[in-house]
């Protein structure tokens, strides 16, 4: 990647002397004057002014180190990036994110079709903690130790947490409803049923969310914010015995929660997160499901 003289370099500015390097490098101090003599005669710059006390680098030496310094740590980072891309591209499985949140569900549901299309791919999973951090960090980083994350997402979230998603469906909004509430024991809940009932709703900053949130405040029905979809939020909902916005899907999310459709319309995308640049598995696990998605149309 670079002239290994810099390094024999660095090892006599930092050492002061020929033998003290030559010792550092398992070399002679022969070879370690040789080529530094060698490095001084190609760039036709005196580096080092020898005395009898040592070696002291000259003013251009002293620049020549910081320079040489750089290009070995720019050598070493541009190494292990192309060696990080080559693991990517030559790594067989999909390394899919879960959480209670974003569970693996929709593998089962794809699953007989993908092994269709590639009876090679491989899947791993790897679980996380869904919190406000981990969700952040995973999303703006995937492609690193987790690939793809399913869930719930519009455009907004996608351009903040720096992702795009590969859409699989529309999700519609249900209410998770405690099991002790009074709308628990319906099997749809009406628009007309939630006047005069408190519901928890996702805080502002989601778009296709906040257009929602517009309709409902219309209809007459009093919100409470809650900040981040995670166990946190459901475990709430149940000590307060309040509805909370939930999908079709997360059935088995809260064992104290009943998830009940509403006569509305509003839905959600629902798909796959994954990196603006990935690897070439991750690109062909995402083509296939496009390719499957389309057959299904």
């Amino acid at each position: 990647m670079y002239n290994p003289q810099l390094d024999t370099f660095i090892s006599v500015a930092e050492s002061g002397s020929f033998s003290k390097a030559a010792e550092a490098l398992y070399i002679s101090p022969t070879a370690v004057m040789k080529q530094i003599n060698s490095l001084e005669k190609r760039i036709g710059i005196t580096l080092f002014d020898r005395t009898n006390h040592g070696l002291q680098l000259t003013k251009a030496g002293e620049t020549f180190m910081q320079d040489a310094k750089y290009i070995i740590d720019y050598s070493q980072r541009a190494a292990d990036k192309v060696r990080d891309i080559d693991c990517k591209d030559k790594r067989q499985s999909v390394r899919i994110g879960t959480s209670i949140m974003t569970p693996a569900k929709f593998l089962l549901d794809i699953w007989t079709q993908l092994q269709k299309h590639s009876s090679i791919m491989q899947i791993e999973l790897i679980p996380f903690e869904n919190t406000p951090e981990n969700a952040r960090e995973i999303l703006k980083n995937l492609g690193n130790h987790i690939d793809v994350v399913a869930g719930i997402y519009d455009d907004g979230f996608l351009v903040e947490r720096q992702c795009q998603a590969a859409r699989l469906s529309d999700k519609t909004l249900c209410l998770a409803v405690p099991l002790h509430h009074p709308l628990s024991s319906k099997q749809v809940i009406k628009v007309d049923d939630l006047r005069n009932i408190e519901i928890m709703f996702i805080t502002k900053g989601w778009r296709v969310m906040d257009n929602i949130r517009k309709d409902l405040v219309l209809k007459g029905i009093e919100l409470i914010d809650f900040d981040f979809f995670n166990i946190n939020a459901f475990n709430k909902a149940v000590k307060e015995n309040v509805p909370i916005m939930a999908i079709d899907g997360w059935e088995n999310i809260h064992p104290l929660l009943k998830i009940i459709p509403v006569e509305w319309d509003y839905k959600i995308p629902f798909g796959i997160m994954y990196s603006p640049t990935p690897s070439r598995q991750v690109k062909r696990f995402i083509d296939m499901i496009s390719k499957m998605q389309g057959e299904n149309l």
